[in-house]
């Protein structure tokens, strides 16, 4: 199977449905995607990035950074967040070249630590992730484990 990773402003044109993608799968109001995809479009910074994963024009996974993923730890930033491959897609090293692509264009940008809030045990280790600490998360419970990733 043949897809294309790439970052969002390769792919202006699919600014409102990667926003409604996200939405869809994470639940965050569809604005706040919206105004940080724009963000990213008009090229302020670093962070926000956004990156698309397309099979035959189909969004199939997706990832951004931004500076933090609604936790109480601001000073560990900037955060890989809202990584998805849906689940047709899995299980096939889909999420891991993602997660290269975005460590690789986040090292170009100046940017050689990233983090991660992830429930996940097991999964992000295996693509060069180490588990840091644990995190509160905004209006959370429950702690998440906190991921870094220094290229």
């Amino acid at each position: 199977m043949q897809y294309e990773i790439g970052k969002i402003q390769e792919h202006p044109e699919c600014k409102q449905e990667a926003a409604q993608w996200f939405h869809e799968k994470w639940g965050i109001p569809l604005k706040a995607y919206i105004d940080s995809i724009d963000e990213c479009l008009q090229c302020k910074g670093a962070v926000p990035r956004w990156y698309l994963v397309l099979h035959e024009d189909r969004l199939i996974a997706g990832a951004g950074v931004i500076e933090n993923d609604f936790h109480d730890r601001k000073d560990l930033t900037p955060n890989v967040c809202a990584v998805y491959v849906e689940e047709a897609y899995r299980n096939q090293g889909i999420a891991g070249e993602l997660l290269d692509f975005v460590c690789k264009d986040m090292r170009a940008a100046g940017i050689a630590t990233l983090y991660l809030v992830t429930d996940h045990i097991g999964f992000y280790e295996r693509y060069g992730w180490e588990f840091l600490c644990m995190v509160q998360g905004d209006g959370e419970p429950d702690m998440a484990r906190m991921y870094v990733h220094r290229t």
